[in-house]
């Protein structure tokens, strides 16, 4: 009863309201957000339908909705922004139920002190602050899944730039806890991400949380560094990060996407490198190398090594097939673990 009020409500909302921009799954458009003439109110959304085939199990292969999101965005006077997305696949949550992602209101008077109030996503890794609809490939790298936990949170945000700045920054006051739960300790949650454009082609940025993640504990902490180098030449696009994480983790955080969480030790990291070309056929390329260690002190235990191959076709700007060939590398013992991964989105 609560899922179909919750919808119900969304609906409602999308056709009542007035409207204007902000930062979250779709990104920020300064030129859209200050643009008079734009529409007072946008209702936007997309479908991810996908099927998965596993090599160690083909019988337990699927069809699947990654995602299914539905959202409003819109403008109340000039200075004011709200952002409203629900996430309506039942796949992605520990319920299946369709669930409040992303509500947040943002004050836009000033580009360099915008705030934000509310749920959205943290402020760290350039994957993560990639819209879900925008990704290249399927699946988010392993470390960006599993040590920026949660992804999304409650809190409060300051942010400044936009595309067109060399300049950009987030910082944000958060929980700590995840979507769906309240804080239950004293302590907050410290987030913050910066990038600079170096030159017309490359940017570089960091990433930073020190935070207290265990519940009804004010003393364990966890601190989180994150690099990130996008590089764009003529066709060729270049992104790579690294995470590296340490202290206390509390596995039941989640949010966002969701990943189910591994078992982690005192320190922690990963990284990936991607690299794509944009052909004039409208194919584009993808290979991907990623690792992930759960445990530095304790070497080969969870350690995780995978490329991924495939290549994303544009039937056009709202319809995109994506093709992903997910190679697992074991350093002991070889698993045929490897998955075929094929996912249709449209969005509008």
């Amino acid at each position: 009863m609560n899922n179909r009020f919750l919808v119900l409500f969304a609906l409602i909302t999308m056709f009542s309201v007035n409207s204007t921009f902000s930062q979250g799954c779709e990104g920020d458009d300064a030129t859209t957000a200050n643009d008079s003439l734009a529409p007072k109110t946008i209702v936007f959304g997309y479908l991810q339908t996908q099927y998965d085939y596993g090599f160690t199990n083909p019988d337990a292969s699927t069809f699947r909705f990654k995602r299914a999101r539905i959202g409003v965005r819109g403008k109340v006077m000039d200075d004011f922004s709200y952002y409203f997305m629900l996430e309506t696949s039942p796949f992605i949550g520990s319920t299946g139920d369709a669930y409040l992602m992303d509500a947040f209101v943002t004050w836009n008077k000033h580009n360099w002190s915008r705030v934000s109030v509310g749920s959205f996503k943290q402020p760290f890794s350039l994957e993560v602050s990639t819209a879900c609809h925008s990704l290249t490939t399927i699946d988010r790298s392993i470390v960006a899944d599993q040590l920026v936990a949660p992804q999304r949170d409650f809190g409060l945000m300051v942010l400044g730039g936009n595309k067109y700045t060399k300049f950009n920054y987030a910082v944000a006051l958060m929980n700590g806890r995840g979507l769906k739960v309240k804080d239950d300790n004293q302590k907050k949650d410290i987030v913050g991400r910066l990038t600079y454009k170096v030159t017309d082609f490359a940017t570089i940025g960091a990433s930073f949380r020190y935070g207290y993640p265990i519940p009804n504990n004010n003393d364990d902490t966890r601190t989180t560094f994150g690099g990130e180098l996008l590089v764009k030449l003529n066709n060729f696009t270049l992104q790579g990060e690294y995470i590296y994480d340490e202290g206390a983790y509390f596995s039941g955080a989640a949010g966002g996407c969701g990943t189910t969480p591994v078992e982690l030790g005192e320190k922690r990291d990963g990284a990936y490198a991607m690299l794509t070309y944009d052909t004039k056929w409208k194919v584009q390329p993808v290979f991907k190398y990623e690792y992930f260690d759960p445990n530095i002190d304790v070497k080969d235990i969870g350690y995780q090594e995978m490329m991924t191959l495939g290549f994303n076709y544009f039937f056009n700007d709202k319809v995109r097939l994506q093709m992903n060939y997910q190679a697992h590398i074991e350093t002991i013992n070889n698993v045929d673990n490897d998955m075929l991964l094929a996912q249709l989105q449209i969005k509008w």
